[in-house]
């Protein structure tokens, strides 16, 4: 295969969005899109006007074009929302998702993908994360639509995702079994996709397989796959504890250090050894963001390098300008030595995996702005499925208000110091929600580890870079 030397990371809610993954792949490299709460992302670019037309330039190309014309009829604002006024919401996933909310899932990821490929030869990713159990099969089944390249997944254990690209090249119905609090181990309830009954409109033809790359942190998890997987696995991104986002807890007891952070130690590395003797491709992530650091990998036997943080801050980013800016006037106008850290927070994630914060004034990464939201789960990809005990089936969040988390049977001390990342996430790339009661939500930025080293990708007197800066500076050593 003709492999990438560098990925570009799906970060977040729409900061790999397709601008940033189609200049990437443009240049050579893997341009990748995130697939988390992208029929959300889609869905608010239409009601604030999609000014540039590009939503309604894919769309046209949906091929059930009675669906896409009812999705501008629902949510499509010519002049954009008035001020003060709410986004309009979809519906909640859920295991038995309905049928709406399938179909926008399909279209959204279609058009992100149609977006990042239109009108060239370049590869385009899109990431999932496995622990979105309830909404990844419409993702991915749309991402196929649009011809996607690569499908990449992590926070979790992907077993089952290699099998249901398998059958949906071939379109066919495609389940996935899903993790519910309160279960007997392991759980019966799965989720399922049929072409068929979604969209019997498109059902002509077979869809071309995307290659498969789990993200994970260990060469056990890497084995496990690789024998147990449904499919076939095309490669591993190895991810440290030093990347952005969520972070696999560290092995064994959970111990924090002396600023409240998980303490990794040598049995959190990866056995490298071990990555090359499976003999699959792999790439390494977490603080690989130099020429060097690019080079070491390849000495080491990888493919190449997965960067995020550079490209969270570049140009083409889905982060807010202003927000951009911030970020690169405080880590990039001090020296070295007085640079803050980025903090591995154990509780900010509802999902309990440890989770990078960027401290920045006006974020919810400050305590007393985190206090001053007012808790609602209105998005709800972050609610996790809990069996009662009287046999029904309900959703909770350990970010939602603390009495509605309680009556689901959730435990108080669950609760503490957990923020709304879906609400957050979205405040991130400026489509941050006003709530019924005139508050509106604000962001929290993650990065990792080498948000220190931004500066390196700034020329002499400029304030910002694009990512054919990242990508010719990453690559200087190497070509």
């Amino acid at each position: 295969m003709n492999l990438p030397i560098i990925i570009q990371g799906g970060m977040g809610i729409g900061v790999s969005n397709w601008r940033l993954a189609r200049a990437v792949s443009l240049l050579g490299q893997l341009g990748v899109v995130s697939g988390t709460g992208i029929n959300t992302v889609i869905i608010r670019r239409l009601q604030d006007g999609d000014p540039e037309g590009d939503v309604r330039r894919a769309i046209g190309h949906f091929p059930d074009q009675d669906y896409a014309q009812e999705v501008l009829r629902l949510y499509f604002l010519p002049k954009g929302r008035e001020s003060g006024k709410s986004y309009k919401r979809c519906s909640l996933p859920c295991i038995d998702a309905p049928l709406p909310l399938q179909r926008l899932g399909v279209l959204a990821s279609f058009v992100e993908v149609f977006l990042a490929k239109e009108n060239h030869a370049g590869v385009i990713g899109i990431n999932f994360l496995e622990k979105l159990q309830t909404s990844n099969l419409s993702g991915i089944y749309g991402a196929m639509l649009a011809g996607v390249d690569y499908v990449l997944m992590g926070a979790g254990i992907p077993r089952e995702i290699p099998g249901v690209l398998d059958k949906f090249a071939e379109q066919k119905e495609a389940s996935l079994k899903i993790s519910v609090i309160g279960a007997a181990t392991p759980s019966d309830l799965r989720a399922s996709f049929d072409p068929s009954l979604v969209f019997p409109k498109i059902m002509a033809k077979s869809l071309k397989r995307p290659k498969f790359l789990a993200i994970i942190s260990s060469d056990t998890l890497a084995l496990h796959l690789v024998r147990k997987a449904t499919g076939t696995v095309e490669g591993f991104i190895i991810e440290g504890a030093s990347a952005g986002g969520h972070n696999a807890p560290p092995r064994g007891p959970l111990q924090l250090n002396q600023l409240g952070e998980p303490i990794y130690g040598i049995n959190d590395e990866p056995n490298l050894a071990s990555f090359r003797k499976i003999g699959l491709p792999f790439w390494l992530a977490g603080t690989f963001g130099s020429p060097e650091k690019v080079q070491q990998a390849l000495d080491l036997g990888a493919a190449g390098v997965q960067v995020g943080t550079a490209f969270a801050f570049c140009n083409e980013s889905g982060v807010t300008e202003s927000l951009r800016q911030a970020v690169i006037d405080k880590w990039c106008g001090l020296e070295d030595s007085n640079l803050p850290a980025v903090f591995t927070d154990p509780l900010a994630s509802p999902t309990g995996f440890p989770f990078k914060v960027a401290p920045l004034a006006g974020t919810l990464s400050e305590f007393s702005s985190y206090q001053a939201r007012p808790r609602k789960c209105d998005i709800g990809h972050l609610r996790q499925p809990v069996l009662t005990s009287d046999g029904a089936i309900v959703y909770r969040c350990p970010a939602e208000p603390v009495a509605d988390f309680i009556h689901k049977g959730g435990a108080n001390d669950e609760t503490l110091k957990r923020k709304c990342l879906c609400n957050a996430l979205l405040s991130n790339i400026g489509a941050a929600q006003i709530q019924d009661d005139g508050y509106e939500e604000l962001p929290l930025l993650t990065a990792g580890d080498d948000l220190t080293h931004l500066k390196q990708f700034l020329s002499p007197g400029k304030r910002s870079y694009s990512a054919q800066d990242v990508l010719a500076h990453l690559t200087m050593k190497t070509i």
